[in-house]
């Protein structure tokens, strides 16, 4: 990507984001801590303050046992700490070739509108005091400006955001926020094997399924040949209308495969088409992100 270019996405992004609040979710989480109480919202987690001693599970890591209090016992026991105020979200994109298409009504492909919708939550969320990451880079997450820069420049390609169809499982942190944005268009069995992993943490997530119009509705009519843009090869149609009830059907299908695997997951999912302003996608993972801290 030129220079020129990822600024202007960049630029894109932050305007977008201008027209909301930032997520305030660290201010949201002290006022649901007042209300309830300090000890009502207590959890065990990586903070710096002490909590309790517990005896040691069988698969509890030797790193968390605290030695000079089991040498007072007659068994191992762990330092527990309270659950870290600040959370974490970690981002990621689409980043395979099938987000690279654009059909001829409109102006942007799906991987420019996914990029612009990652760099403006992540704006939304550097706003508002959260620490982010890219799920794909190598680092950690933090806030401020500097760190949505470093996130742009990785989408860009020069660090590396991953260009998977889907995201690669890595261990998050338990009760991690994940926005996920692409067009998952997997098989349903890879998709919820994927997410499941995640949500095994207690990691909260969030789809937004990114479409081009034409992928949706099959404008095509007679002979027309269709082209993978990752090795599926090409089928040629004779009456290309004739394919569009069925592709309807199966499409619907797919999408509602996916709602459903995020009910399950306590996960949000909303779809996005890249002829619709990137505002109504951005309310509807604001929106869902917010609600999510909020619970």
């Amino acid at each position: 990507m030129r220079a020129d270019a990822l600024t202007a996405r960049r630029q894109r992004a932050e305007e977008l984001a201008q027209r909301f609040p930032p997520l305030l979710v660290a201010a949201d989480r002290v006022a649901a801590t007042v209300a309830q109480g300090v000890h009502g919202r207590r959890r065990v987690g990586i903070g710096d303050a002490f909590w309790q001693f517990r005896a040691y599970e069988q698969g509890d890591p030797l790193q968390i046992v605290d030695w000079r209090q089991s040498a007072k016992r007659e068994r191992l026991y762990v330092r527990q700490n309270e659950w870290e105020a600040a959370e974490s979200v970690w981002l990621w994109r689409d980043g395979s070739p099938s987000m690279d298409y654009r059909s001829r009504r409109v102006a942007t492909t799906k991987r420019e509108r996914a990029e612009v919708l990652l760099l403006a939550v992540a704006s939304l969320l550097v706003r508002g005091g959260e620490r982010i990451a890219l799920l794909a880079g190598g680092a950690p997450p933090q806030t401020g400006r500097a760190t949505l820069e470093r996130i742009a420049a990785e989408l860009d390609g020069r660090v590396g955001a991953g260009t998977e169809s889907l995201p690669s499982w890595r261990e998050l942190p338990r009760y991690a926020g994940l926005v996920l944005v692409g067009d998952f268009l997997s098989p349903l069995a890879e998709l919820e094997a994927t997410f499941r992993r995640f949500a095994a943490g207690a990691v909260r997530g969030h789809l937004c399924q990114v479409l081009d119009p034409a992928e949706e509705e099959l404008p095509f009519d007679g002979r027309t040949r269709f082209e993978g843009l990752e090795g599926e090869g090409e089928y040629l149609a004779s009456r290309a209308e004739r394919l569009r009830g069925a592709y309807h059907a199966r499409l619907a299908a797919h999408q509602e495969g996916l709602r459903e695997i995020c009910r399950r997951l306590g996960w949000s999912y909303a779809t996005h088409r890249t002829d619709r302003p990137a505002e109504t996608a951005l309310l509807g993972l604001y929106t869902a992100i917010a609600g999510a801290y909020g619970r």
